[in-house]
């Protein structure tokens, strides 16, 4: 065989392997981007949650628009039916200071999310004494938002009837029920800040924060400035989903 002809059939032989390597290349490929979309589908958070260059008060504004259309009623925000909300809800509160020095705190804000992040309720309250200090920078809330909030016995009224009979995630989430002076099943509670395995894996056996757990298992930046509660509550159960199987099982013993 003449040099001519070997190398011709060295060439045709390189190619073949390059076109079998090129073929195992686009299907480790494809089977990356399924994966991705898989994950993105099934752990992406909600835009609010993702979107963290928005500040409370803006965002505030988008989750009124997205889910009101406009609907001019006296709340900021929309209210699903219970019937359509599911099983498991996450809450989450903002708090705003009373008394001297505004070092003691009353409810201003409550937002409660469904099993998909999405949104279920989402009102401002009336705080029952007179506000010394609105904790912006934490809270986000402002004295305009008051303009639409709703009373105390009305925001408490609202969430029982949608706590009833369902599974409640939350972080701390005693605070948030002590300040809405209601109590739930503690069988029908999942707290993501006394979950062992989160205390354990993240903060060496202490409590904890959600801004740690959001860093950790979603790989997100929550509350680096005014805190929302729908972010936070859609991150909330972000987290619970993702150990799921463990909260389930303590709660099955």
């Amino acid at each position: 065989m003449s040099n001519w002809s070997k190398l011709q059939k060295k060439n045709a032989s390189l190619k073949k392997s390059k076109k079998v390597v090129d073929t195992r290349v686009k299907q480790r490929t494809s089977l990356s981007t399924l994966a991705k979309e898989h994950i993105l589908k099934n752990t992406k958070p909600p835009s609010s949650l993702a979107s963290t260059t928005l500040n409370t008060h803006q965002s505030a504004k988008i989750i009124n628009n997205n889910n009101n259309n406009n609907n001019n009623n006296n709340s900021t925000q929309n209210t699903q039916t219970t019937a359509k909300v599911g099983k498991f809800i996450a809450m989450d509160c903002e708090f705003v200071g009373v008394g001297p020095e505004g070092i003691q705190s009353e409810l201003a804000r409550v937002s409660i999310v469904d099993f998909f992040g999405k949104l279920v309720y989402d009102k401002y309250v009336q705080p029952r004494e007179r506000v010394t200090d609105w904790r912006t920078y934490v809270s986000g809330i402002r004295p305009s938002d008051m303009q639409n909030a709703i009373s105390f016995k009305q925001a408490q009224k609202e969430v029982s009837d949608i706590l009833k009979n369902r599974v409640l995630v939350g972080h701390a989430i005693h605070h948030d029920l002590e300040a809405l002076y209601l109590t739930h099943p503690r069988n029908d509670i999942r707290d993501t800040s006394t979950h062992t395995p989160f205390k354990t894996k993240y903060s060496k056996g202490k409590t904890p924060s959600l801004k740690k757990l959001a860093a950790e298992i979603l790989k997100i930046d929550i509350q680096s400035g005014e805190h929302s509660s729908v972010e936070d509550a859609r991150a909330t159960m972000l987290i619970y989903k993702s150990d799921r199987h463990n909260f389930e099982i303590k709660h099955r013993k």
